[in-house]
């Protein structure tokens, strides 16, 4: 095992199979976005979503993607040369994968790619316990999917953050208030039906809480992309406010909890959820006044 995987995984407990995958899973994260950096992704691009929270702003849950947005629009953007860093970053420090863009059924502006990798294979690679990886089949496929937006909403701003692992180097990212606006964009105009995505509920807590101010500009500018507010149409405070109360009076807890319970170490964190809950976090909101 290469000395600087060992390293990264000291700071996991590794006692179950899904503290093991997630571990692993966040480290491949890493040395993907190490990869990107030295192909010079990060020149016209900038990292965002669940995972930037987590590897770079010290979310305390655990997150599956890399999303990433271009600095500005570029439709004939591809990932593959930015697959191929990556694909050679991962095997430099031992791991055997596959990286390969997500062919398209539609016009979008997404571009999609996923990381894959045999996980009982990884796991016996990187040295974890026989005990914990002697029940995986032996066909079991860990993935990691990226997502870059070609064709970005506007009134963003980004900053650079470093990863100390496995190599110190600065991300060009959202700032958090832009991070902020992203997700209450999920919040308010996700189209899953069904499927309630507690994560972005739990995610906006952790933003009320550490008293992050919401950039309502690029909201806005979000909303009006995605067709949820016409374009020239604004969004004050107040409305906001309210499309958010409605959000909450629909939403169904349980599921909610459902989704967020495989990202977290302790169940208590959600214990408490309810509409109240959100509620009151509501009434915590400050807002990003451009000085």
């Amino acid at each position: 095992m290469h000395e600087a995987i060992k390293n990264m995984l000291s700071r996991y407990q590794l006692t179950s199979t899904q503290q093991c995958n997630q571990a692993m899973r966040e480290i491949i994260q890493e040395v993907a976005l190490l990869g990107l950096w030295r192909a010079k992704f990060f020149e016209s691009a900038a990292f965002y979503g669940g995972t930037a929270l987590r590897i770079l702003y010290g979310l305390d849950r655990f997150s599956e993607d890399l999303d990433f947005s271009l600095l500005k629009e570029d439709k004939g953007f591809s990932l593959s040369p930015y697959n191929r860093a990556i694909k050679k970053e991962l095997e430099s420090y031992g791991f055997n994968v596959e990286v390969a863009s997500k062919q398209k059924n539609m016009n979008t502006q997404i571009e999609s790619a996923f990381i894959k990798a045999n996980t009982k294979q990884e796991f016996i690679q990187i040295g974890i316990p026989e005990m914990i990886y002697k029940s995986l089949h032996t066909n079991a496929v860990m993935k990691i999917k990226l997502e870059v937006d070609t064709d970005p909403p506007l009134l963003f701003r980004t900053e650079a953050k470093p990863i100390m692992d496995p190599v110190p180097v600065s991300i060009n990212t959202y700032v958090p208030s832009d991070l902020f606006a992203g997700k209450m964009h999920a919040v308010l105009c996700r189209l899953w039906k069904n499927r309630v995505k507690g994560r972005d509920w739990y995610d906006f807590v952790w933003f009320v809480r550490r008293g992050v101010p919401l950039n309502l500009s690029h909201l806005e500018a979000r909303m009006q992309q995605s067709g949820h507010l016409s374009v020239g149409q604004g969004i004050t405070q107040k409305v906001f406010l309210t499309l958010l109360k409605e959000k909450i009076e629909s939403l169904d807890i349980g599921k909610a909890q459902a989704d967020i319970l495989p990202f977290v170490t302790d169940e208590a964190q959600i214990a408490s959820w309810s509409k109240d809950y959100f509620a009151s976090f509501a009434e915590k909101i400050t807002f990003y006044e451009k000085s």
